[in-house]
C-alpha cells in the first residue's frame, strides 16, 4: 500500500519510490485500499459533523463562565491593557503604557491579547477568549496531524478520522489544558504553535516538501517569542523524525533541517535584534534581567537558570518550594492530577506502534508520527522532571499534545489489529493503565465524586479484558460498544477534573487544575504558603518610619490597602479601594505615572483599576534594578510620578536591592498618608 496521504498527480506520485508502495504493516489483512476520490470522500459529511461536535464541545468547555476569573493573571492582563494604549508598549511587552519595564517573557502572547483589548475594550472576556480559541485551534490541528498520519496505515478515511478525533478529545479533556486555555499565560500560544509545528513536520515528511519544514521553523520561532527556550524541547524529536523518515538523501535531509533552523532563528531573531539595537533610553527595561538585556533573560532567568536553579532574583528552585525533582515528578502531588492521567497509556501505545512497525519502510508515516509525539512527551517530561529551577504545575500543559498524539494514533491502529493476541493484550493494558492511574489520582481528592474512582477502576478491569478478547468477537455492535466504553472509561477521570476546573475561577500567578479546594501546590500557595528560601514580609503593615525599616531590611513595599495580593503581593494583584482609585485618577494627566509600587502584580492591580500607567518598581519579584534609586529620584524631581504606594512585598532571593532603597528613601523624605486603608506618599516634584 502507498504511504502517501492522498493520491497525487505530480511526477513523484506517478513514479513513487519502492519503499512508498509497500503494504503498510498497520493495515488489517484482508482489507482493500479505498481508491481515488472514494477514499477521500466516504463519510466526509458525517466526519465533519463529528469533528464539529468535538470542537464545539471544546469551545463550550473553555468558554463557559470564563468571565468569573476576572483578570486571571493580572500581571499579563495589565500588560495587555498597556499594549492596547501604546504601540511601543505593545511591541516590547511593557507592563505599563509609559514603558517603565517589560514583563519577564517575550511579547508574542501579549500581541494577541493587546490587539483584542484594543479592538473590544478592556474586559476579562477580551483577554481570555483568545486563549480559549487557541485551545480549540490546538485540538483541531492535532486532529489534522494524527488523521494525516493514520490514513496511509488504515486505508480508510473513516478510521483515520477516529484516530484524529480521539487525539483531539484527549487534548481537550486534559485538565491542565482546560486550565491554561481558560487563562492568560503565554503557555496557550506556546502549545498552539508547537502543535502546529508537529503537524507541519508530519506533512513535510509525507509530501516531501521543504516548504512545510521551513514553516515548522517559523512556528517554533514565534513559539520562542511566546516563552523563549521551552520551545526547543520539541526540536530534537522533530529533527529526528525528519532525519529518519523523510525521502531525500541524508545530506539533503541535513540541509533541509539547516534551512528550518534558519527559519526558526529568523522568526525569533528579528525581535531580539530590535530589542538589542534600540538604545536603552528609548525602550523599557527588560524585566527579569539584571542588566537590561533580552539575551540575559533568555539564557539566565528563563534559560539555564530553570535547569540548574541558578536564577538571580527568583523565588525558589526545584526541591526548594517547587516540588522534588525526580523521574516520577509528573506523577507527584503537584503535577499528577494536571497531566498524568494518560501518560502510562500513551507510553504503552507508542511503544507498541514502534514494535509493530519495526519492519515498515523507512519513510513510514506512522513511525515518523510516533517519533514526533513520543519524543515530545519523553524529552519535555524528563526535562520537567529533573529541572532544578522554577517550575509550576501548569507548565505540564506542554506535554498534552504528545500524550494525545500517541493515544489517538495508537488507540485506533492497535484496535485495527486486535485480532493478533499480543496487540490485543497491549491495547487492554493501555485501557487498564488509564483506569488504574485515574483511580490513584482521584483518590487524592476523596471528597470529589468518591464513587467515580471505583467505577473507573472496575470498568477498566472489565473493559481491558473485553478489549483483549474483542478480536475473537464477530458481532459488530459488540465491538463498537466495547471500543466506545473503553474510551469513555479512559477519559472519565480527566473529563471530571476538566469540568471541575472550568467551574472554578482562577486568578493569580500560579494556578492548578481540579475541583475547588484541591490539595497540592497551587492550593498551598493560595493559603500564602511560601516556597522555602523566600524572603517573608513583616506581619506589620508598612506605614511611616516602620515602613522605612522594612524597606531598608530588604522586604520592600507593596499594596497595603484594599484586598491584598497573595504571598505579600508577589503572586496576585491588589484590589484598591474606590477612594484610592479616585485619588490616583485626580490630575493624572499631569504625570507620566499615576503611581509607583514595588512588584508587578501590585502595580497591575492599581493599573487595571484606574486605566493609568503604574510603575512596577523592581519588576515581578521586586529584584530587578529598574529603576535605580538615582533614576527614581530624578523622575520624582521631574514631576513624573504622582504617588508612591507603600506596604510590603515578599521578595525573591538575590538580585538588586534598588526597590528597597527606593522604599526607604520615600519613607524617609515624604509624609505618609492613608487613603482607603492604603499607605501612600504624594511625591511633589
Amino acid at each position: 500500500m502507498t504511504t502517501y496521504f492522498k493520491p497525487r498527480t505530480d511526477a513523484l506520485q506517478q513514479n513513487p519510490p519502492a519503499s512508498a508502495t509497500r503494504r503498510s504493516v498497520f493495515r488489517r489483512r484482508g482489507t482493500r485500499r479505498a481508491k481515488g476520490s472514494a477514499a477521500r470522500t466516504t463519510g466526509v459529511p458525517r466526519n465533519r459533523l463529528e469533528l464539529g461536535a468535538v470542537l464545539l464541545g471544546t469551545a463550550i468547555l473553555y468558554l463557559w463562565g470564563l468571565g468569573a476569573s476576572g483578570w486571571a493573571n493580572a500581571f499579563y492582563s495589565a500588560a495587555a491593557q498597556a499594549g492596547s494604549q501604546d504601540w511601543a508598549a505593545w511591541f516590547f511587552g511593557s507592563s505599563d503604557a509609559a514603558n517603565s519595564i517589560t514583563v519577564d517573557k517575550p511579547p508574542a502572547a501579549l500581541w494577541i491579547t493587546g490587539l483584542s483589548v484594543r479592538l473590544f475594550g478592556l474586559s476579562s472576556w477580551s483577554i481570555l477568549v483568545p486563549q480559549a480559541l487557541m485551545g480549540v485551534a490546538t485540538a483541531w490541528i492535532l486532529y489534522l496531524a494524527v488523521r494525516r498520519a493514520a490514513l496511509p496505515a488504515t486505508g480508510k478515511l473513516r478510521e483515520a478520522h477516529y484516530s484524529g478525533l480521539l487525539a483531539a478529545a484527549v487534548m481537550a479533556l486534559t485538565p491542565v489544558a482546560t486550565l491554561m486555555f481558560r487563562f492568560n499565560n503565554p503557555d496557550a500560544l506556546l502549545v498552539l504553535l508547537m502543535t502546529a509545528g508537529g503537524y507541519a513536520v508530519v506533512r513535510s515528511i509525507q509530501e516531501n516538501k521543504l516548504r512545510w519544514l521551513v514553516i515548522v521553523g517559523v512556528f517554533l520561532g514565534f513559539g520562542f517569542l511566546a516563552k523563549q527556550l521551552q520551545v526547543l524541547l520539541v526540536v530534537p524529536g522533530f529533527a529526528l523524525a525528519y532525519l529518519v523518515s523523510a525521502r531525500p538523501r541524508p545530506v539533503r535531509r541535513l540541509l533541509h533541517l539547516l534551512a528550518a533552523g534558519g527559519a526558526m532563528v529568523a522568526s525569533a531573531g528579528w525581535w531580539i535584534a530590535a530589542v538589542e539595537l534600540v538604545p536603552e533610553n528609548l525602550r523599557p527595561y527588560i524585566g527579569g534581567s539584571q542588566n537590561n538585556s533580552i539575551l540575559e533573560l533568555t539564557f539566565g532567568y528563563n534559560g539555564l537558570g530553570r535547569l540548574n536553579g541558578d536564577e538571580t532574583g527568583s523565588v525558589g528552585g526545584g526541591g526548594n518550594g517547587w516540588g522534588t525533582p525526580g523521574l516520577f515528578r509528573m506523577f507527584g502531588t503537584e503535577f499528577g492530577s494536571q497531566i498524568a492521567w494518560l501518560i502510562p497509556s500513551a507510553l504503552i501505545l507508542g511503544g507498541a506502534l514502534l514494535w509493530l512497525g519495526r519492519r515498515a519502510p523507512r519513510t513510514d508515516s506512522v513511525r515518523a508520527s510516533v517519533i514526533v509525539w513520543g519524543s515530545w512527551l519523553l524529552v519535555t517530561g524528563l526535562v520537567f522532571s529533573y529541572m532544578q529551577g522554577i517550575i509550576h504545575p501548569y507548565y505540564s500543559v506542554a506535554l498534552a499534545p504528545g500524550i494525545a498524539g500517541l493515544v489517538g494514533l495508537g488507540g485506533v491502529l492497535l484496535w485495527q489489529r486486535r485480532s493478533q493476541l499480543p496487540v490485543a493484550l497491549l491495547l487492554g493494558a493501555a485501557v487498564f493503565a488509564a483506569g488504574a492511574t485515574a483511580f490513584s489520582l482521584l483518590g487524592r481528592t476523596p471528597t470529589f465524586l468518591p464513587w467515580l474512582r471505583w467505577l473507573v477502576l472496575v470498568g477498566a478491569v472489565l473493559l481491558a479484558a473485553a478489549v483483549a478478547l474483542s478480536g475473537r468477537w464477530t458481532p459488530a455492535w459488540l465491538t463498537r460498544t466495547t471500543a466506545g466504553l473503553a474510551v469513555a472509561v479512559s477519559l472519565a477521570g480527566p473529563l471530571a477534573y476538566s469540568v471541575a476546573t472550568a467551574a472554578v475561577p482562577h486568578t493569580g500567578a500560579i494556578v492548578s487544575a481540579g475541583p475547588a479546594g484541591t490539595a497540592g501546590f497551587g492550593a498551598g500557595l493560595g493559603r500564602n504558603t511560601a516556597p522555602q528560601g523566600l524572603r517573608r514580609p513583616s506581619t506589620q503593615q508598612g506605614t511611616g518610619a516602620g515602613s522605612a525599616q522594612q524597606g531598608a531590611g530588604g522586604q520592600g513595599f507593596a499594596g497595603g490597602g484594599g484586598q491584598g495580593g497573595g504571598m505579600g503581593g508577589l503572586l496576585s494583584a491588589t484590589t484598591p479601594s474606590s477612594e484610592l482609585v479616585s485619588a490616583l485618577k485626580a490630575d493624572a494627566s499631569d504625570y507620566t505615572w499615576a503611581a509607583a509600587v514595588v512588584g508587578s502584580n501590585n502595580a497591575a492591580g492599581y493599573q487595571l483599576a484606574t486605566g493609568l500607567p503604574v510603575m512596577a518598581v523592581g519588576g515581578f519579584n521586586g529584584t530587578d534594578p529598574s529603576p535605580t534609586l538615582a533614576q527614581f529620584q530624578q523622575m520624582v524631581a521631574d514631576g513624573k510620578i504622582h504617588y508612591f504606594i507603600g506596604g510590603r512585598l515578599m521578595q525573591g532571593n538575590g538580585g538588586s536591592d534598588a526597590s528597597s532603597e527606593i522604599a526607604a528613601w520615600v519613607a524617609a523624605n515624604y509624609q505618609a498618608t492613608t487613603i482607603g486603608g492604603t499607605t501612600v506618599y504624594e511625591l511633589p516634584g
